[in-house]
């Protein structure tokens, strides 16, 4: 009898030695691999495409809605706001309020200048590939957000898979990196826009930062290039890369 107590006791402590080894294998295991997990959504390559809702060529992009807008062809309306289509191909669904403007060139008019195969210019609060507008612009034809003025701007339409175009035009401010600035919204903000995307139209300009050097960084998304289009304070583009 005392050798089968002892014999059983050895037997528990050896379970309970490996029940303690595995909880520990399995915390330590789910530890390493959480953080693996959060390294890898919070590296800036999974962006690197340029594709609907990422940051683009590595970008060090900010989460949160933020002031920007797009350009393209209006596609389907319905009574809470409507799609549209960049020049690149980009899918944008636009969503109206009450607080919504419009403005049919520099003239006001009202919702109903929205209707199918318009080109319009849309300023607001940008989520991904979602834009709550605070001002809708019906544009010219062949104006901003056609897929001429895309083309003669060099614009690089996203294609799944390809690389980034690695490319720099004009004056990169010299301290400039990516993810650096201040986010800007309201007037500033729209000015910056309406200036990247006329230079540049076919993505979507999902912020705005201003930059150390009192220039601005338009961030677009959608495209596989520009992903960074810098305006200088009287509101020219100076820059893309």
């Amino acid at each position: 009898m005392p050798s089968r107590k002892l014999t059983g006791s050895v037997v528990a402590g050896v379970v309970v030695v490996a029940v303690a080894i595995g909880a520990y294998t399995i915390e330590h295991s789910s530890s390493s691999s959480g953080a693996s997990g959060a390294a890898a959504s919070s590296s800036p390559s999974s962006a690197a495409s340029g594709g609907p809702g990422s940051g683009g060529g590595g970008s060090n992009a900010r989460s949160g809605p933020a002031a920007g807008g797009t350009a393209g062809t209006i596609g389907s309306v319905s009574t809470s706001g409507f799609t549209l289509s960049t020049p690149s191909g980009q899918q944008v669904t636009v969503n109206e309020a009450s607080t919504t403007t419009y403005q049919n060139g520099t003239s006001s008019t009202s919702a109903s200048a929205v209707t199918t195969g318009e080109p319009v210019l849309v300023l607001g609060t940008t989520s991904g590939t979602t834009i709550t507008a605070t001002q809708v612009i019906v544009q010219p034809a062949g104006g901003v957000g056609s897929a001429a003025s895309a083309a003669a701007a060099g614009v690089v339409p996203f294609q799944q898979g390809a690389p980034a175009t690695a490319k720099q035009i004009g004056q990169i401010p010299a301290n400039y990196t990516e993810g650096s600035g201040t986010l800007v919204s309201g007037t500033t903000a729209d000015k910056a826009t309406q200036a990247a995307l006329a230079a540049y139209p076919g993505g979507v300009v999902d912020r705005v930062v201003q930059l150390s050097n009192g220039e601005y960084e338009v961030h677009n998304i959608g495209v596989n290039w520009p992903h960074h289009i810098f305006v200088n304070q009287d509101f020219k583009v100076v820059g893309a890369d």
